[in-house]
């Protein structure tokens, strides 16, 4: 197994990995993963482990990924998904300075497949966010995904005109004040209760080493806050 790969926890039901920045986590349809390398499920398959998908990050999202060691897991796994019950915290490091501190960005976000847009007609997409620091030019940002939409923290994020850094699919990446080879997008904890156990689990994931060298550059620029108001308009 490639060494870069971490297994977070695991038990005989299921398995926390850490997916490295720009790596899939399963194989992608045919035609649409040229030059993407190896994905996280396959490389543990190769090191033995039985598992099953539950859930994806984007190829260059970095972070906690939950599979399942059998069906009946699996299923139960999804459900929870699709119940809310799993509770999904990421950090992250956008353009510039949000509003406020705090607040719920709430935008309706249509499915096209291969990608996905804000429009009317959309599914309900709700994101909690909360900045944890400033800088000059960006912040970084704790986010709470109420829903599982298709790219949705970026896609919130790009439609208040504070897109990631690295973000390039859903901003103009030449017009963008600070740049990186990929999104700075990080899963840092999965919070819930498997049907097997009778507490909850919270597994964490530790800022990978490019998003961690990128803050300590711009910590150098770190901007006084100011007091603000706590809901972020929509």
């Amino acid at each position: 197994m490639s060494p870069s790969i971490h297994i977070l926890h695991q038990d005989k039901h299921l398995l926390f990995a850490e997916k490295p920045p720009r790596m899939l986590t399963t194989p992608a349809p045919k035609g649409r993963a040229v030059n993407k390398g190896t994905p996280l499920l396959s490389h543990l398959l190769a090191a033995g482990h039985h598992i099953f998908a539950v859930h994806r990050l984007d190829y260059e999202t970095s972070g906690v990924v939950l599979f399942a060691k059998d069906q009946e897991t699996r299923d139960n796994l999804m459900r929870a998904f699709k119940l809310k019950e799993v509770g999904k915290t990421y950090e992250a490091i956008c353009q510039g300075h949000l509003r406020d501190c705090r607040g719920v960005l709430d935008f309706p976000i249509k499915d096209l497949g291969a990608s996905a847009c804000i429009q009317d007609d959309g599914d309900p997409a709700r994101t909690r966010y909360e900045v944890i620091e400033e800088y000059k030019s960006c912040s970084l940002v704790r986010l709470t995904p109420e829903t599982g939409r298709h790219n949705q923290i970026r896609l919130h994020l790009a439609h208040i005109g504070r897109p990631l850094v690295g973000e390039r699919k859903f901003a103009v990446a030449r017009t963008a004040v600070l740049r990186h080879r990929r999104v700075l997008l990080h899963a840092t904890s999965l919070r819930l209760q498997p049907a097997h156990l009778d507490h909850r689990l919270r597994i964490k994931s530790k800022l990978p080493n490019d998003f961690e060298e990128f803050l300590t550059e711009v910590r150098m620029t770190k901007k006084k806050q100011a007091p603000r108001r706590k809901q972020e308009k929509k």
